[in-house]
């Protein structure tokens, strides 16, 4: 039994692609995703094709997609496969939830499917920006602002009239950090969101339906309607996302609510996995010299980032710097043949392994390097990102704000550079480690994504970044470099999306009928 998916807020369809690819597509199947974004729409639109030809078995249709992917200039599958594209355009909607129209739109959808209750389930993340601690901050300097009017604290109500109206057998909601300690009106907004979320029928003012159990995947924590709110502690609805084989350390609010009926016999928790580094994620992808933004070439590059470093390693030795013979060895094997990894002109070779990671995000038909592109970076922040690196590889941590760039041309021109809010600001990922949280704000500028190669001197790619997030390399993003950075930020990663189906297809299918 094929159970089905409404994925809500679906951005590029990491959460979809978990839940998808469990059992090889047998397990569950994607009945309708909504994402307002017109990017993010293109890509789970072309993946909702790919997931389409796999699933009927048409072999010219599976060859166009990898076509595309590996050949630049090559047709795009909707203009040779009109139906099965007709039947992706069908699953993946490009709808802005809480809009009147999308809303009517998306219910036409479901009423048409009539999707059964007891085999579908629901999942997505509102989006986060007025929850998370960033976005907070940033509110907090707008003149004006009143949380209680910011329509982003209430785009989980979208997600909540879903549910009301559907009753799946379960959904699984996922948000930022910051969701545990905002509050509106007084009151704690995750509080709220449980109290909703238990019984979301009476929450939406209408009937009373079913009730829901919301489960922890990370603890023995659950809350149902008949608890106290404040016998909870709001953090032990946190997954670490690098305590489930992702490398990178992302610490994200997943709920999962199960109907009643549906009740497993024993708690449901994510299985702990080995930890994956920055370094072992990356080991086969090729590398890179980044791009100067100005009369860039290849020995300009090198003639400018050799002499930006040896400057560094001189100045080092005349303060008697820990680094200095460090920031000199690095300087000497710079490599001036670097290529810059124009898109999907460079060649792939494909290699097995026993590592579950790899043979998940690796595909042998894929034949070149997707989106593996270094981005162009001024030349005194080439020079940042050298230090940073060599300082990374050398004391296994990145290092901190003015007290630690202390060589002469580190300092960037920031007039509060020493107030100590930008203490982080060129942070390189330790090879040796998970990476830190990768975020939409790669988008504007790499200085916190910083290659761990000294010699590379840049910031991660799209693709760099995709496989932090666990997303496989036949996975195409649509947009522009901008808008593919977003996507791969926002998403959930489809690896740990994979384990949370696997969790939830063994609730249901155990439970078999509600009981």
């Amino acid at each position: 039994m094929t159970i089905d998916v409404i994925d809500l807020f679906a951005g590029p369809g990491g959460l979809g692609e978990g839940f998808s690819s469990l059992d090889k597509g047998n397990a569950f199947r994607i009945a309708v995703s909504a994402e307002m974004e017109s990017s993010a729409h293109k890509t789970l639109t072309l993946r909702a094709f790919f997931r389409h030809a796999q699933r009927v078995g048409d072999l010219k249709a599976i060859d166009t997609y990898y076509a595309y992917c590996n050949y630049v200039g090559a047709p795009h599958p909707s203009t040779a496969h009109t139906s099965l594209w007709a039947a992706a355009k069908s699953e993946a909607q490009q709808l802005t939830l809480g809009d009147p129209a999308s809303n009517e739109t998306l219910d036409q959808i479901l009423r048409k499917k009539k999707l059964s209750s007891e085999n579908t389930v629901l999942i997505g993340g509102p989006p986060c920006q007025a929850y998370s601690l960033v976005g907070r901050s940033r509110n907090l300097g707008k003149k004006d602002y009143v949380p209680e009017e910011d329509h982003r604290h209430f785009l989980y109500q979208e997600y909540l009239r879903i549910l009301a109206k559907e009753q799946p057998a379960a959904f699984v909601m996922e948000n930022v950090k910051g969701i545990l300690s905002s509050k509106l009106n007084g009151h704690l907004v995750f509080h709220d969101i449980l109290k909703d979320l238990t019984n979301p029928r009476a929450a939406a003012g209408q009937k009373k339906g079913a009730r829901y159990t919301i489960y922890s995947l990370s603890s023995e924590t659950k809350y149902t309607s008949e608890m106290e709110i404040s016998e909870i502690d709001p953090a032990d609805f946190i997954v670490r996302a690098e305590e489930h084989g992702i490398p990178q350390a992302r610490h994200r609010v997943i709920l999962l609510g199960v109907k009643e009926g549906f009740e497993p016999t024993q708690h449901p928790l994510l299985a702990r996995q080995q930890q994956r580094t920055v370094g072992f994620a990356l080991r086969d992808l090729p590398r890179l010299r980044s791009r100067l933004s100005t009369n860039d070439s290849p020995d300009g590059w090198y003639q400018t980032v050799t002499g930006i470093a040896r400057g560094f390693a001189n100045d080092a030795r005349h303060r008697k710097h820990p680094l200095a013979e460090a920031l000199l060895a690095n300087a000497r094997a710079m490599e001036p043949g670097l290529p810059t990894g124009d898109d999907r002109l460079q060649k792939r070779t494909p290699r097995q392994s026993s590592d579950d990671y790899l043979n998940w995000v690796r595909d042998e038909r894929i034949e070149v390097w997707l989106h593996h592109a270094a981005r162009s970076h001024m030349a005194s922040d080439l020079g940042r990102y050298f230090y940073s690196a060599t300082f990374t590889e050398h004391f296994k941590r990145s290092p901190k704000g003015d007290t630690e760039f202390n060589l002469d041309g580190l300092a960037p021109a920031h007039a509060n550079w020493k107030t100590g809010k930008f203490c982080d600001r060129f942070r390189t990922q330790v090879e040796g480690a998970p990476s830190s949280t990768v975020t939409s704000h790669i988008a504007k500028d790499g200085h916190y994504f910083i290659h761990h190669d000294p010699a590379q001197c840049r910031s991660l790619t799209i693709r760099e970044a995709a496989r932090l997030q666990s997303f496989r390399d036949n996975y195409f993003f649509e947009g522009n470099r901008t808008e593919k950075y977003h996507q791969v930020g926002n998403a959930v990663p489809p690896l740990l999306a994979n384990q949370i189906a696997q969790v939830v297809s063994q609730i249901l299918r155990g439970a078999g009928q509600p009981h």
